[in-house]
């Protein structure tokens, strides 16, 4: 096992184009070889097999062999790309297949996009180039409003620094869409067929790069999002988290008429360390410590954050106690909210979200006359949804103009964000009264997650097939009346390793095993009627919440 390992270490060294991972790769050979039981591990870890290219593309650590993100496992990818849409793809209005590369300011990031364009263009593929680092909505953007074949960004989203990874969406067809199967299944077929990096054509140059006026084209379609001659009165912190949204966010919102913000300075420009943050993601305890630190000083009204790469979008508020707490709301809040605002502002058409999101935004698009569709987690299912006009994810995406853009959009979310903010402040009014409204007419939906991070992914595995086997009978003190296997074929929603509990009292617990980590996500949501009372209803509901999160806990027996 030990000298296969070495073996394929050195065959792919011979093949790889990049200086840097060959130099890495030939000195933990050297270690391994020398008897380094941790150099060995780390070698083995690397050719475990290739990074497996599925409905997220890939993605994951950056360094030299085939399970990791590296120029070769790049450019082995970009080639499968072409080849599939070479074989099996009808180029828009039948001219030269055309695709665009976007790329954020992470490890990597621009060789990556280089090597991708590169191949493209020896394949025969218009290849277009965004002009610099910039966020996932422009580019799935530009997808659209270039009629491109196919788009490619290069992203590793909120994960961590050492991270990176390579999104595709499609258009044509897809619309603009991120990938699904079969698309995924096929691309990889053809990823596989690539025996050699070097036997790869790319060419020295030959391909564009994506003008001013696309960029231009997206800030003025995400500044649009907020209605003219509305109340723009609003202080706003903004943070990106060391990521590339920054800019383009606030060009959004100073042209949407929202002039007082203010960027974190410490985290206003790109750094791939992300030095302030434990992990990138607003989600993070600590991540936006910085930003309600100045939202304090400067008396804010408002914290917008956004991920690394700009698909996401959070808002944190001041707690309406008196005191000088901020708190972070919810994904599922801020879906309702929105979905809320826009319904009443008389849009046609369906909202959409996942199945893990609260059932809240389904009694208000009932309320409001409009069709609500479930998809499986993910906005390559959304945004596919007929007729979409919002769709969100509890993970703090939020679509708010299919049209646009067919991706979660964490820049167009915020400037929709703020409108919502200033008409309630210019009505003497608070978010958290809004959200009180809602809990009023509709119910205390009440959401949370609980996360269980391991370090074998068998383990996993084995808690789904326990859950499967025995499924608890109680949650939170209430009967399980319905128990739905995700993993078989519904009619309603393609087949998924996940599970969904119904009890006689409402209350819902979805599991799954998560998509992009190693993690067995489960997702709780229950219902109290607020009637006159949402401070009593929400405390009922926390109570009720914690009592479910210990019975689940114990299923699962982690």
């Amino acid at each position: 096992m030990t000298s296969d390992v070495i073996e394929q270490a050195h065959a792919w060294l011979a093949d790889d184009p990049d200086p840097s991972t060959r130099a890495e790769l030939h000195a933990l050979i050297a270690e391994a070889v020398d008897g380094d039981s941790g150099a060995m591990a780390d070698l083995r870890d690397r050719f475990a097999g290739f990074l497996e290219f599925g409905t997220a593309g890939i993605r994951g650590a950056l360094g030299a062999g085939p399970n990791r993100m590296n120029r070769a496992v790049v450019i082995r990818t970009a080639a499968g790309l072409a080849n599939f849409l070479l074989s099996s793809r009808t180029p828009v209005d039948g001219r030269q297949h055309r695709v665009v590369v976007g790329y954020d300011a992470r490890y990597g990031s621009r060789t990556f996009a280089t090597d991708t364009a590169a191949v493209l263009t020896a394949a025969g593929i218009d290849a277009a180039v965004m002009p610099r680092e910039l966020p996932t909505p422009v580019l799935a953007f530009a997808v659209r409003h270039l009629d491109a074949d196919a788009g490619v960004m290069v992203t590793a989203s909120h994960n961590p620094p050492q991270d990176n990874g390579y999104k595709v969406y499609l258009g044509g067809a897809d619309g603009g869409s991120q990938i699904i199967s079969p698309a995924d299944t096929e691309i990889a077929g053809h990823i596989a067929t690539i025996t050699s990096v070097g036997a790869v054509e790319r060419a020295a140059n030959g391909w564009s790069n994506v003008g001013e006026d696309v960029i231009e084209a997206y800030v003025s379609a995400a500044a649009a999002i907020a209605r003219p001659g509305g109340p723009r009165e609003l202080t706003i912190v903004l943070t990106s988290l060391h990521g590339v949204a920054g800019s383009t966010v606030v060009h959004a919102l100073r042209r949407a008429g929202f002039g007082d913000v203010h960027p974190v300075p410490e985290q206003a420009e790109p750094d791939p360390d992300f030095p302030t943050v434990a992990f990138p993601n607003p989600e993070e305890p600590g991540a936006v410590d910085l930003a309600v630190s100045l939202a304090q000083d400067i008396n804010a009204d408002i914290v917008i954050a956004n991920d690394p790469d700009g698909d996401r979008c959070a808002l944190a508020l001041p707690v309406d106690d008196g005191s000088d707490r901020w708190q972070m709301l919810h994904g599922d809040d801020l879906g309702a909210l929105l979905g809320e605002h826009i319904a009443s502002r008389g849009a046609g058409g369906v909202f959409a979200n996942s199945i893990v999101s609260s059932r809240l935004l389904g009694r208000i698009a009932a309320a409001h006359g409009l069709r609500h569709a479930e998809t499986l987690t993910g906005f390559k299912w959304i945004s596919r949804v007929p007729g979409l006009v919002y769709g969100y994810e509890e993970a703090l995406g939020y679509c708010v103009d299919p049209v646009a853009v067919r991706d979660k959009d964490g820049i167009s979310a915020a400037v929709l964000v703020a409108e919502v903010a200033a008409q309630a402040k210019a009505a003497g009014r608070t978010v958290w009264e809004l959200l009180d409204d809602l809990a009023v007419r509709h119910g205390l939906h009440l959401t949370d997650q609980l996360s269980i991070r391991v370090d074998d992914l068998s383990i996993i595995t084995t808690a789904m097939q326990t859950l499967r086997q025995k499924p608890p009978a109680r949650l939170g003190g209430s009967p399980v009346t319905t128990v739905d296997d995700l993993a078989h074929d519904s009619g309603e929603l393609p087949p998924t390793d996940g599970l969904r509990y119904l009890t006689a009292d409402d209350t819902r617990v979805v599991i799954r095993p998560s998509g992009t980590e190693p993690k067995l996500k489960c997702y709780l949501e229950v219902i109290v009627e607020a009637l006159d009372d949402p401070a009593a209803a929400r405390a009922v509901a926390r109570n009720r919440l914690d009592t479910v999160r210990n019975d689940v806990r114990a299923a699962l027996d982690l």
